[in-house]
């Protein structure tokens, strides 16, 4: 099996590099063990744009590897990566007020990213603003649980509703194979109408909670909207890097999020 996966990709590939969006362990792992040289990296466009990748002698695929030659890392406050080096930029155009925020007097850039380093690596742990405050004061961080929701193929996107909410909610895009799948087992009929049924948000939250499982006792999703409708670049719920507009995303699905907290 695994060199026809090898084949598939040429047959001689030397190195894969991935990028632009965290990579699981488990599948960085998974390639790892199929004899492909893959290595993660990191960086923002802000820092020209690599910080760090792993290398072929010292590769640990649950984090992004050491930083490049020349380029300092720090861990700041609330466990944020600061970096430092000729790659940050001058500034944002224009923008002083934008600038002073992001980079401090001495050089420091805030990455925006929680991480940890242990041997000189970096992990990324988690995004400061993308953490949640329900109504009854618990934080949560959203993308861990979007990742951990994200290693099961059935959810093609999924996005955590909650900021000021008595409870965790959860709207997501299905794989369409796979839904027809789930339909099948279910017994229902696998038109986009029957992701509105009851034993399909019943299935659906049990997959959710054991993928949740390791989390504290109050990070549990409560209610779903599904559709099957793809988030893409062109219908503006995707950036051009296929990073999900939050923001946009929740507006797209506002009617469907109020009917989960109307329930």
């Amino acid at each position: 099996m695994a060199r026809k996966v090898r084949d598939k990709l040429g047959g001689r590939l030397r190195v894969i590099i991935t990028g632009g969006a965290p990579l699981s362990s488990e599948i960085s792992q998974f390639f790892i063990g199929l004899g492909l040289p893959l290595y993660q990296g990191y960086g923002l466009t802000e820092t020209s744009p690599v910080i760090s990748v792993n290398r072929p002698e010292d590769n640990r695929p649950e984090g992004v590897g050491k930083p490049l030659p020349g380029i300092e890392i720090k861990i700041g406050d609330e466990h944020e990566l600061l970096v430092r080096g000729s790659c940050v930029m001058q500034g944002y155009w224009k923008n002083e007020q934008a600038t002073a925020k992001t980079i401090s007097a001495d050089g420091w850039l805030h990455t925006g990213d929680k991480a940890s380093i242990e041997d000189g690596h970096i992990r990324i742990t988690g995004r400061l603003k993308e953490i949640i405050v329900l109504s009854n004061g618990e934080k949560v961080a959203l993308t861990d649980m979007e990742m951990a929701i994200a290693m099961d193929p059935l959810f093609e996107h999924n996005v955590v509703i909650g900021e000021g909410r008595p409870f965790l909610s959860m709207v997501g895009v299905l794989n369409q194979p796979l839904w027809i799948e789930l339909a099948k087992q279910l017994g229902v009929s696998p038109d986009p109408e029957s992701l509105n049924l009851p034993e399909v948000h019943s299935a659906v939250l049990a997959r959710l909670e054991k993928l949740l499982s390791r989390f504290p006792g109050f990070v549990f999703v409560k209610g779903v909207a599904l559709s099957l409708a793809p988030w893409t670049v062109e219908n503006g719920l995707l950036t051009p890097t296929l990073k999900l507009k939050r923001a946009v995303i929740e507006k797209h699905m506002k009617d469907d999020i109020e009917k989960i907290y109307d329930q």
